[in-house]
């Protein structure tokens, strides 16, 4: 098995690629195409973190990937990052190992990033100019560049728990550190990055027509949006199975509030797009599918391989 470490990878990843590798995943996954396992969950408390393993094959694929991921958000405070983790990918014609893919966390980020992007450019209302941001970890950084960047968006304002670094990550970007009620008031398309278990944003703060991706409630019992919110809004989620048993959508699901069959998957929605009206909230919810795993591994394997 070839192990491959951080730097290899860095130097290997292309974004291009892996969008459109990750979008096709999307498509495929809806078409009932992939075959994913089950996903593997560990909550912690103190200090507040989460595990995931994940793990799929691409119908017709020599390979299939599996994922371990963790999130330890007190990291930054050690000096380390929240995210570490790597990725194996084996033959799905022999079963052998045939790389350890050591990526630090860097894989489960970008591809994260990349379905916020993808995601964002499905429900973006036409003439949108201005990004809301909430949240000051890895994710908010990244998917603020990767959404202004592709989207073309010229304005971001940020929100965080802390104004220190809601001011910092601002600055980074380029752009403003705002409060939620701020952000909801001027922001036509919102992301919401955070692991919070209380909702962040509520339905009276939340002016009709905007659009929010929303990639924080990836376990049980996180949830970023008041459910009232997510009970009025058109539903976009990355996989209608896993966001009705953990996602914000799966809130509004299990209160009876919307029906399990009323959420439309984002494969759906790439596959056939949809213009919404003007006045419609529309989230999509992203719990984060093994077929993004897949296919920004194999981006990487194919690259090292060929």
């Amino acid at each position: 098995m070839r192990i491959v470490e951080l730097p290899e990878i860095v130097a290997t990843l292309d974004e291009a690629a892996a969008i459109a590798a990750i979008e096709d995943g999307f498509r495929r996954l809806h078409r009932g195409e992939v075959q994913l396992a089950e996903v593997g969950h560990l909550n912690f408390a103190d200090p507040p973190g989460d595990c995931h393993v994940k793990g799929g094959h691409i119908a017709g694929d020599t390979v299939f990937v599996f994922k371990f991921a963790t999130s330890f958000y007190r990291n930054p405070a050690r000096g380390l990052s929240s995210s570490n983790g790597f990725m194996i990918v084996v033959s799905a014609e022999t079963g052998e190992q045939l790389a350890m893919l050591r990526d630090e966390g860097l894989l489960t980020d970008t591809r994260t990033a990349i379905a916020g992007a993808i995601a964002a450019r499905a429900i973006l209302r036409p003439g949108s100019t201005t990004l809301g941001v909430v949240g000051t970890g890895i994710q908010a950084k990244m998917q603020g560049e990767m959404i202004a960047r592709l989207l073309g968006l010229d304005e971001i304002l940020v929100h965080g728990r802390s104004a220190g670094r809601a001011a910092a990550l601002a600055a980074e970007l380029g752009g403003e550190a705002v409060s939620p009620a701020e952000l909801c008031a001027r922001a036509d398309l919102i992301v919401t990055t955070t692991p919070s278990t209380t909702p962040v944003l509520t339905e009276a703060m939340v002016r009709p027509g905007t659009r929010i991706v929303a990639v924080g409630a990836d376990t049980p019992g996180k949830q970023e949006l008041e459910t009232a919110l997510t009970a009025k809004a058109r539903l976009i989620v990355d996989s209608a199975v896993q966001c009705a048993h953990h996602g914000e959508a799966g809130w509004p699901v299990r209160a009876g509030l919307v029906a399990a069959e009323s959420l439309v998957e984002l494969g759906a929605l790439l596959e056939n797009p949809v213009a919404f009206a003007e006045t419609d909230i529309v989230v999509a919810d992203l719990t984060g599918v093994a077929v993004q795993d897949i296919a920004i591994a194999k981006t990487v394997w194919e690259r090292l391989s060929g």
